[in-house]
């Protein structure tokens, strides 16, 4: 079996660790056999991270992704060659996404503590019937942005969605990579995309580093840093502009 954590951040966005830093750990401290750099609307992160993966001798390999912020939350959107533009409401995204062959992946679902795709938006999609406009997969995390909604999201996955389900650390420090990943059969991406196409995924959760573990000082300039690295293309102003227009209506 394999295992694969799908959305790591490096320092290249809000991440505290560099990409030699990160594939050293998942080398030495991990059996991940998969790991997606996944940054908020910027695919270059995870291009020097597959430049520099190939440069070495690893077990593990490297999937292009980004965290794209949408006007309804974020998508994850893996197994992409090409950037995909931020800011855009959600079904065009996911038309994007799949026109390049890549798979779209809602993070942390319906959580209020980031921006995330909710539940009227989720079933908004699965109401419709347009080429390329649907979800492959929902995250399960340990994070701490997911575990406020992450057993309401897994029971109406279960009852209703049946998206496939995959782990993601939403790691922005190294302790955390891994605490929540993806169990498929085989060890390669490849595999692994397979396995999501056929819901033959699952997801496994440990338990992410505490705040004592990570320390006081780190995860205050971590926010900082989520906050001001790359505040155009994060999108705080549309993204939150569109809040208030869906609680109004």
């Amino acid at each position: 079996m394999g295992s694969a954590d799908l959305h790591i951040h490096t320092a290249l966005g809000d991440g505290m660790a560099d990409i030699p830093e990160v594939l050293a750990y998942v080398e030495e401290r991990t059996d991940l056999s998969v790991i997606a750099i996944t940054e908020h609307d910027d695919l270059r992160a995870a291009e020097l991270a597959r430049e520099a993966w190939s440069r070495g001798s690893h077990r593990f390999e490297v999937v292009l992704g980004e965290e794209v912020t949408t006007l309804e939350g974020h998508i994850l959107a893996l197994f992409i060659e090409e950037p995909i533009e931020g800011l855009r409401p959600l079904e065009p995204t996911l038309e994007t996404i799949h026109k390049q062959g890549g798979l779209a992946i809602i993070p942390h679902p319906m959580s209020w503590l980031t921006r995330s795709v909710g539940q009227r938006t989720i079933e908004r999609v699965l109401r419709q019937d347009a080429a390329g406009v649907s979800f492959d997969a929902m995250e399960r995390s340990v994070s701490p942005a997911a575990r406020v909604t992450s057993k309401k999201a897994h029971r109406l996955n279960q009852e209703r969605y049946h998206f496939a389900e995959v782990g993601g650390s939403d790691a922005h420090f190294l302790q955390a990579i891994g605490s929540s990943h993806t169990q498929f059969s085989g060890t390669s991406a490849q595999d692994l995309r397979a396995a999501i196409s056929s819901h033959e995924t699952a997801a496994v959760s440990g338990s992410h580093p505490s705040l004592l573990q990570l320390g006081l000082g780190p995860v205050i300039r971590q926010q900082w840093r989520g906050i001001l690295a790359t505040p155009r293309q994060m999108g705080w102003l549309p993204t939150i502009s569109s809040f208030f227009r869906r609680v109004r209506s």
